[in-house]
């Protein structure tokens, strides 16, 4: 792979690396401050900015930077950045205001980033069909887990 075409893939993630990396430290510092502070939604915020805002997009988003075959131009990935965050913020806020038709509103949109996600690596680059599948699957998983929270804030809110 030359230095043009892993500057090309970099750039494709690095948004997404940085707001990503932004949520995991932010839900470290929640985190830290939940336990002194008695915030009732202390530890899901925290776990939900890191695994979710954080990891997982960081990981999708380099999953599918290093994987299509052909780099997703930047209008793909300006809205698939906008659909994961702003869903992750609607959840969120959805949450934190008990106001379950936020959380899914943000559901949707998070789901609509996964489809896109998942279509930006409809086709791999050579060799790497096995950890095509492998994104794809882990894609799945999350886009599994997004009625669960749905019928959770439901049913906690609803």
């Amino acid at each position: 792979m030359s230095d043009s075409e892993l500057a090309e893939r970099w750039r494709a993630a690095s948004t997404f690396v940085v707001i990503g990396a932004t949520c995991i430290v932010a839900g470290g510092l929640v985190a830290a401050a939940t336990g002194p502070t008695g915030f009732d939604h202390g530890s899901w915020l925290a776990a939900y900015l890191v695994l979710v805002s954080g990891v997982a997009q960081i990981a999708l988003a380099g999953g599918q930077a290093w994987l299509a075959r052909r780099v997703p131009p930047p209008r793909w990935t300006r809205v698939e950045a906008w659909s994961w965050n702003v869903g992750a913020g609607l959840v969120v806020l959805g949450t934190l205001s008990s106001l379950p038709i936020v959380t899914s509103a943000g559901g949707f949109l998070s789901a609509v980033a996964l489809a896109l996600f998942v279509g930006g690596v409809r086709e791999v680059r050579p060799g790497q069909r096995r950890l095509g599948l492998l994104y794809r699957s882990i894609a799945a998983v999350v886009l599994l887990s997004i009625p669960v929270g749905l019928v959770l804030a439901w049913v906690r809110h609803g």
